[in-house]
């Protein structure tokens, strides 16, 4: 005689039928206790899992794993830029293309157009791969909660690589920021975390990002606050920090390396200094504004030419080219520029034609196709504008004393924060690069000046300013994506009272008094919504000779909604209509009427869930305190007063 006994499995088949009876039964019994070990097992386990990602020190520990991912990948696209560089411009790998004189202007020329071709095919292929738009950190943390496709930011560090690599005027940093952020909700939503926890997260990869591109943990971490997160919180300061610190480790354990520029100068500001840097932050702003319009407008420019999309790019590297002949210094991203304007200087003639080449050199990049950012870009602008101001005071107001290498600073911040949008971040970077706590201050006046006008000017930075052109109402990373995630059909109530069109006014009254419901909907033969009537204000008919059906009372299909349509979706339709109660029908073709969501409902959850998401967890608790626990749809439900 054979069995066994497993818990999934009471008795086997190999047990005889007329095997002892006590037997049979303690061999149920023992089967019985294994399947309640086993699932007491697993309820631990999800517990114990559950209480991992509730955990702030296991989100630490993933903010350190993402702040290592950062680090190698900005590793990773430096090394892979340098060798693309040194096939397409034979230069050294590790020089910065802005910086390197010598170049032959037939190289300068064809190089841009060459890569101009790979980036138009490369973009073709990837849209033919993955036909939609590709979500950036701050876009994918405003909407998404987090959810960034590693697929698509691969393809996107692929043809910025190509961009940057073969001399198109713009910044790696949209590369940097992309891959480290898509590993880190990669990470994130692989364990599970919640909406949140992965937006903290995707924070993390990108300041890690940032920090490791310019080895400037403080610059990387304010640079994930201000424009991936929203918000500067005691929850996020230490996920945030760590990572960022971590990805410079990295990097400087791999290569020593030191910030893209180090400016040891002594400063003495005075007064008029700072009522200069004041006027410098309001033309920033000007300066700014006009480079992301230019952009923009630079955009439309090309796709109203009869150029097949694909070969755009190349023709923008030609005229790239062109520019880059008398200014070589357009080329690439500007870190090199920047060194050359900080510690050489440039005419002032020239330094003002170079001012409007690289705005034009930028505008054309992106505009034609090229892939790319605007963050370095904007650094090299600014610098570029701050040493044209400086040297204009020199030359035109000989008692000013005036040092062009500190308005290079302050000019090179106030820029930046104009186009990029994060003010912090700039004032940081010029703390670390330059140690300088007085030319600190002096950076903190032009960048406040300029983020402020910029703001009550304009609105957008560059990145929000491109989402509003695609018809996305981002002005911030803050997390708005929720409501487009709250739908109609757990939040409809499924008693609605309908009635048919075919029968009399006073079978209306009968089943609906007044004042027992306020909406009833109106169905025809075949059940399809009609109509929507209020039983009070039918009362006038009742008494009429000739009956009336109550199809005769409604005139048109009212407005309705889907079960899958949004909140907001529904607060648009409830304004459009201006109807108090809305039914839901089940869809277009059937409009059969399966509930109805009151406009009051509505309000009163989107004013829930607002302050929820904006008030989840204190500020105040502590950097280690445990996290406030989820609130369940049924308390939650409670406390809204559903309906």
């Amino acid at each position: 005689m054979r069995f066994w006994i497993s818990a999934g499995a009471a008795v086997s088949p190999d047990l005889p039928a007329t095997a002892n009876p006590p037997m049979r039964m303690r061999v149920a019994e023992i089967a019985s206790d294994a399947r309640i070990r086993d699932t007491d097992l697993a309820a631990a386990g999800s517990r114990r899992e559950a209480r991992l990602r509730d955990s702030e020190l296991f989100l630490l520990v993933l903010a350190l794993a993402a702040g290592v991912a950062a680090g190698l990948g900005v590793v990773l696209i430096n090394l892979s830029l340098g060798i693309v560089r040194k096939l397409a411009f034979d230069i050294p790998i590790g020089a910065h293309l802005s910086e390197v004189t010598g170049i032959g202007p037939p190289r300068v020329i064809i190089m841009p157009v060459i890569g101009g071709v790979l980036v138009g095919l490369s973009a073709t292929m990837l849209r033919r791969w993955r036909p939609r738009e590709v979500v950036d950190a701050i876009e994918a943390n405003a909407l998404f909660g987090g959810r960034m496709s590693f697929g698509d930011s691969i393809g996107l560090v692929w043809v910025t690589l190509l961009s940057g690599g073969f001399g198109a005027s713009v910044g790696l940093e949209a590369a940097y920021t992309q891959l480290g952020a898509a590993m880190a909700s990669r990470i994130g939503r692989s364990i599970g975390l919640r909406r949140d926890d992965v937006r903290l997260l995707v924070g993390c990869g990108a300041a890690g990002a940032i920090a490791a591109a310019f080895n400037a943990p403080l610059s990387g971490s304010f640079y994930a606050f201000e424009l991936i997160i929203g918000s500067y919180t005691l929850q996020a300061l230490a996920p945030v920090g760590i990572s960022a610190l971590t990805a410079v480790l990295v990097v400087r354990a791999l290569f020593a390396s030191s910030p893209i520029f180090v400016v040891w100068h002594d400063t003495g500001l005075t007064a008029a200094d700072y009522i200069a840097f004041f006027a410098m932050g309001l033309a920033a702003a000007g300066l700014g504004i006009a480079t992301m319009k230019g952009v923009t407008s630079t955009e439309r420019l090309f796709r109203a030419r009869a150029v097949p999309r694909w070969a755009r790019p190349a023709l923008g590297g030609v005229i790239l080219g062109m520019i880059a002949v008398p200014f070589p210094q357009v080329l690439g991203s500007g870190h090199g520029g920047i060194l050359a304007d900080l510690h050489g200087g440039f005419d002032l003639t020239f330094l003002a034609g170079l001012v409007v080449a690289k705005i034009a050199g930028s505008a054309i990049s992106i505009g034609s196709g090229f892939r790319g950012g605007l963050f370095s870009s904007s650094l090299f602008l600014g610098a570029l504008f701050g040493s044209l101001c400086g040297g204009l005071l020199l030359e035109f107001v000989p008692h000013f004393s005036a040092d062009p290498l500190i308005y290079a600073l302050v000019g090179m911040g106030a820029v930046a924060a104009a186009i990029v949008g994060a003010p912090m971040t700039m004032i940081m970077l010029v703390l670390e690069t330059t140690g300088d706590f007085s030319a600190t201050i002096g950076v903190m006046v032009g960048v406040v000046t300029a983020a402020f006008a910029v703001r009550h000017w304009f609105g957008y930075s560059f990145a929000t300013w491109r989402f509003h052109l695609r018809g996305l109402t981002i002005h911030s990373p803050e997390d708005v994506g929720w409501i487009n995630e709250l739908l109609i059909g757990p939040m409809m109530r499924r008693d609605p009272a309908v009635i048919s069109a075919d029968l009399s006014v006073d079978e209306l009254h009968r089943r609906y008094p007044a004042g027992s419901t306020k909406q009833v909907f109106v169905v025809d033969g075949d059940g399809r919504l009609s109509g929507i009537l209020d039983p009070a204000e039918t009362h006038g008919v009742a008494g009429m000779d000739e009956p009336k059906t109550v199809g005769e009372l409604v005139s048109a299909p009212p407005a309705h909604l889907l079960p899958g349509d949004d909140l907001r979706t529904a607060l648009n339709r409830f304004s459009e209509a201006r109807q108090e109660t809305l039914p839901v029908i089940d869809n277009s073709e059937g409009r059969r009427v399966i509930g109805y969501v009151s406009e009051a409902y509505a309000l009163r959850r989107y004013a829930y869930e607002l302050e929820r998401h904006r008030g989840s967890r204190p500020d105040d608790a502590g950097i280690f305190s445990p996290a406030a626990g989820d609130v369940s749809i049924e308390s939650r439900e409670a406390r809204i007063g559903g309906e």
